[in-house]
């Protein structure tokens, strides 16, 4: 059975919403609803159709969020649940849907069930909810098994009982306020698909699924030993009727399902794209790679052919509230994205990191299926360097002070004047601001018709008038070595110059747009890309 060939998740422009850096409305340094509501207009002038909100949920922030201790309200430093629902109506009078986050693999360690855990003895019905498991060794004092958090060192924290003697251990494949579900509960699926029925209930058109490769655990939670049996946690084979059960739940709402499925092999990731599980996934494949045109064009055709034979689009993704910043990525020596590697003190040229990502920001919004901006990218900015008496991640201090974590990525957004806060709210925001962002203010940028801004906002709007209409394909032609060109069924050529000098463009019968000036015998120069009428 086929996906639905005409729902509106196949071909969408949706922004990333990371709420306590958007906008402040109640001048407290973090960001809010009410900000967000106030910046309405904004999104919608940008010529986005869908809005993704990370997670607004109450939670002690030992990660940004993704520590949840109550699905069914809002955080107090960010608004109330009344003001979640006003701002889902008002996002939709806008023309614009709302997308909220859930993340189904672990809970806060402030959560109900994991307090009832922790005060309950081992073996009792309250403990079955996670994963708590006697150490190894002779008195227990080794972690259950090698497993490493995605954070950094041991994957495993061990409990103190009631008589102050150490206890159990517990699983975390994140920070150790984050304790991993046990999703072989039956409870813990009815309360999933019951937090889904909530949300679409309040009008979101759809759910982000946080870490969705990750539920489902070997129960014997073996150590893990690459390239001898199926992985113990990642894509497991019995996660894939959870995601069918999930589906039933949307289909009852009308709702889309998306994952965040960070996996290599293209076929196993297609697997949940199939007609009965997620309706759509993010790519990160394209994002990881270099600025390359032998790498991008790999990674495009491979996405595409995988997206292809489940009837599911492909979705495309230059950043995110978890990577390096897409202008300062591609002035480095090595453009590529990984999380191992992110190191302080690496050197970018931003000038020539702003030049390509202005053309991969139309290579992307030229690729049939849907595509997702980040906050902040529309703007240009580039990763902030944080103090580290300043950063909040977990991943900088469990890697030992080696990562610097995500926080640069994650700074107040900049709207207005010429000094912090720019008009983002409190004087003393959550994460500072570089001293030197004024060029990148939405006010300044309005007034550009050469800025960032004004790039993204004429593409998406191009984009949105013609996405519907073009077939999820696309041809590939010659334009010359180092050079990506393609055209698409209704007639738009892009063309993106990764060659080491000035290129001529292909026929045409007018340029719509491009990311830079052509040079003065109207080649298209280096590091440049242009949207053409065929």
């Amino acid at each position: 059975m086929p996906h639905n060939s005409s729902g509106w998740w196949r071909t969408a422009a949706i922004y990333q919403v990371y709420v306590r850096s958007f906008a402040d409305g109640d001048g407290d340094g973090t960001g809010d609803l009410a900000g967000v509501r106030a910046r309405l207009p904004y999104l919608a002038s940008l010529g986005v159709e869908a809005l993704w909100f990370t997670p607004w949920y109450v939670s002690p922030l030992a990660d940004g969020g993704y520590d949840v201790t109550d699905y069914r309200a809002i955080d107090p430093a960010f608004g109330t649940l009344d003001e979640a629902e006003k701002l889902i109506s008002e996002a939709r009078q806008l023309g614009l849907r709302t997308i909220v986050d859930v993340v189904p693999n672990h809970v806060s360690d402030e959560h109900p069930w994991f307090r009832a855990a922790l005060a309950a003895p081992p073996g009792s019905p309250e403990r079955d909810l996670f994963h708590f498991r006697e150490g190894r060794g002779p008195d227990g004092e080794l972690p259950p098994n090698e497993w490493r958090s995605e954070f950094g060192g041991p994957a495993w924290s061990r409990t103190t009982t009631p008589e102050g003697k150490p206890g159990q251990w517990y699983l975390h494949l994140f920070a150790s306020g984050q304790p991993d579900l046990n999703w072989a509960h039956p409870r813990v699926r009815e309360e999933h698909e019951d937090i889904l029925r909530f949300w679409f209930e309040r009008g979101a058109a759809g759910i982000r699924i946080d870490s969705a490769a990750l539920l489902a655990k070997d129960p014997d939670l073996p150590d893990f030993e690459p390239g001898r049996g199926p992985h113990p946690y990642v894509d497991r084979d019995e996660l894939h009727d959870v995601y069918r059960s999930w589906r039933a739940v949307a289909d009852a709402y009308g709702g889309v399902l998306i994952g965040e499925l960070w996996l290599p092999d293209v076929e196993r990731f297609a697997r949940y794209l199939r007609a009965d599980e997620l309706h759509t996934a993010f790519n990160f494949d394209t994002l990881s790679r270099p600025w390359d045109p032998d790498q991008l064009r790999e990674s495009i055709d491979a996405t595409l052919a995988a997206h292809s034979g489940v009837g599911a689009p492909a979705t495309w993704v230059l950043a995110n509230h978890d990577v390096t910043r897409t202008v300062t990525r591609y002035g480095r020596e090595e453009t590529g994205f990984a999380f191992a590697a992110k190191r302080f003190g690496t050197p970018t040229d931003l000038e020539l990191g702003t030049r390509r990502a202005r053309a991969a920001a139309l290579l992307t919004l030229a690729l049939p299926g849907a595509v997702y901006l980040y906050q902040g990218e529309e703007l240009g900015l580039p990763e902030a360097d944080i103090p580290r008496d300043r950063i909040t991640d977990p991943m900088h201090a469990r890697s030992g002070g080696v990562d610097p974590g995500r926080d640069g990525c994650r700074v107040p957004l900049p709207w207005e004047g010429i000094r912090p806060p720019y008009g983002f709210g409190g004087a003393d925001t959550w994460l500072p601001q570089p001293a030197d962002w004024a060029r990148y203010t939405a006010e300044r940028q309005e007034g550009e018709p050469e800025s960032m801004l004004s790039l993204y906002r004429s593409a998406l709007h191009l984009r949105r008038g013609r996405a519907e209409r073009a077939a999820d394909e696309l041809t590939w032609f010659d334009a010359g070595p180092g050079v990506l060109a393609f055209s698409r069924p209704d007639g738009l050529v892009c063309v993106v110059n990764l060659s080491a000098g000035p290129v001529p463009l292909p026929a045409h019968t007018a340029v719509l747009l491009s990311s830079g000036p052509l040079d003065d015998a109207g080649l298209l120069p280096q590091d440049t890309a242009a949207w053409l009428q065929g």
